[in-house]
């Protein structure tokens, strides 16, 4: 009777809340207000998924009052700088776990923490990520895994979060590419080296954010001693190796962009080596005329050869023909 009189009510979102629905046995019944999640996911094989995007202060105290959330998790979840982490409350778990997008070509993280307990399961999102909605829907199709409640909702926002770290990398993993064949070519311009360096610092920033989830995954995988569905540790199991995979795409790029970087640095030293020493072959090619103009330039009045009637061809000749061994010489040895 109370599945049917709340199907009656039409369910407006409120400011912070982007869904609140209740389940039973895998089957949505219907939207709930946040007033009514506690008395929901009391019921049993009931679940109450709701999922909040920056909600203010007051509407966590809501929250917290119908689910009876530990006070020390809404203060983290209050503030949108935390490092990936799973605590333990009793029989709830508080998780926190780093999402990531590019925008404006430079990664934009953000943060989704997850309050999962008997009965409920509350995500609250900060900074860029990606809605939940595709992983709604991808569990409501499947009520048949969707039954094992809260710990299955778990794992499917994980997976989520850590599957949309491939697009961010596959893009990196394209203009990497784009970098390295221009350094392979010819060395980088300054704007380029900027990219270069930018580039570095958000795949650092990415690894930070992306290694304590290891942890946090490995702790799920191996749940002796948190209240998980021992059904369900093959999925986290695998959303680890999904990490693990991230991270070594990661240290790929990273290991690539060090190769660039030092690539470019070699080919810019190699092209002023290869000025430098064309540089130093005209220089050399012109110190002979050089020479002999300022010895002939200087106004002695005794001097050899000063009278003779071919002096001056024979002279010229000579700058000639010393410039040009010297020239084909240069060239022989690649200097110019």
């Amino acid at each position: 009777m109370d599945a049917m009189t709340n199907r009656s009510k039409i369910t407006v979102p409120e400011p912070g809340v982007v869904a609140s629905s209740v389940y039973a046995f895998g089957k949505k019944i219907d939207d709930v207000r946040i007033e009514e999640a506690g008395k929901w996911s009391s019921k049993d094989g009931h679940v109450v998924w709701i999922g909040l995007l920056e909600p203010g202060a007051d509407l966590l105290a809501r929250v917290q009052d119908q689910l009876g959330l530990h006070p020390m998790a809404i203060e983290d979840a209050e503030k949108a700088h935390q490092y990936p982490k799973i605590e333990q409350y009793g029989d709830s778990l508080f998780v926190v776990a780093r999402t990531a997008q590019l925008m404006d070509g430079h990664i934009a993280f953000g943060e989704t923490h997850i309050f999962i307990g008997h009965g409920y399961v509350v995500s609250v999102r900060h900074g860029a990520s990606t809605s939940h909605a595709p992983v709604r829907e991808r569990c409501e199709s499947c009520p048949t895994v969707l039954k094992h409640g809260e710990d299955y909702i778990l794992y499917a926002i994980l997976d989520f979060i850590v599957d949309n770290y491939s697009p961010v990398i596959e893009t990196i993993w394209t203009e990497v590419d784009a970098l390295e064949a221009i350094v392979l070519n010819k060395p980088l311009r300054t704007a380029q080296f900027e990219r270069l360096y930018k580039l570095r610092r958000d795949l650092l920033r990415l690894r930070r954010a992306i290694g304590p989830l290891a942890e946090v995954c490995r702790r799920l995988e191996h749940a002796e001693s948190l209240s998980i569905d021992a059904e369900m540790l093959p999925l986290f199991r695998d959303v680890s190796d999904h990490v693990k995979r991230a991270q070594e795409e990661i240290d790929s790029l990273r290991e690539v962009l060090a190769f660039a970087f030092e690539a470019s640095l070699m080919s810019g030293q190699t092209q002023q080596t290869e000025i430098t020493r064309r540089l130093a072959a005209w220089a050399a090619i012109l110190a002979v005329p050089t020479a002999v103009a300022g010895i002939y330039g200087m106004n002695f009045e005794h001097m050899p050869e000063l009278k003779w009637e071919y002096g001056y061809y024979i002279v010229v000749a000579g700058i000639v023909s010393a410039c040009s061994v010297l020239y084909f010489r240069f060239r022989h040895y690649g200097w110019l």
